[in-house]
């Protein structure tokens, strides 16, 4: 029963990105592996955990062989509220940042109804440019500032 259920909750989950999962209605999303998006809340609250799988378990859900697919936008929303809380984690934050490549390097499947996944989705990460240079700037020649520059580079923002 909806109404005696206990909101989730985790001590390794900041409240904006608590607040950034239940903005959305994800069961009103069409995923890309065609169900409702609402299997991704445990994802998403896997990947605010600090769980490196959990990004890359986006794949077929958020995009899908080079193209976005309808929850891009919230899951991008998610990931960046996330990025912006600072995950303590090398394995997470490159995780991270291994997904926003991902969602990035996709393309809109052009119809008119998602046309805008990718200014969407390009609209949070801009919004985090900053701090996105300065984790490749305390990390050159890492794994985490090539993502950070290939984030940029498909973004237009690259110096």
């Amino acid at each position: 029963m909806r109404g005696t259920d206990k909101p989730r909750s985790s001590p390794l989950v900041p409240d904006a990105v608590v607040a950034e999962i239940a903005r959305h209605d994800w069961d009103a999303i069409e995923c890309g592996c065609g169900r409702s998006a609402g299997h991704l809340v445990d994802t998403l609250w896997n990947a605010a955990e600090g769980h490196p799988a959990a990004y890359r378990a986006l794949n077929g859900h958020a995009f899908q062989a080079g193209v976005l697919k309808a929850p891009a936008p919230a899951v991008c929303g998610v990931l960046m509220a996330v990025w912006t809380a600072g995950p303590p984690r090398l394995a997470t934050r490159e995780a991270l940042l291994w997904a926003l490549v991902a969602l990035l390097g996709s393309d809109d499947d052009g119809s008119a109804y998602e046309a805008g996944l990718y200014g969407q989705c390009a609209a949070f990460v801009r919004r985090a440019a900053d701090s996105l240079r300065r984790e490749a700037a305390a990390r050159p020649g890492s794994v985490s500032a090539a993502y950070v520059d290939g984030v940029l580079r498909l973004l237009g923002l690259a110096a």
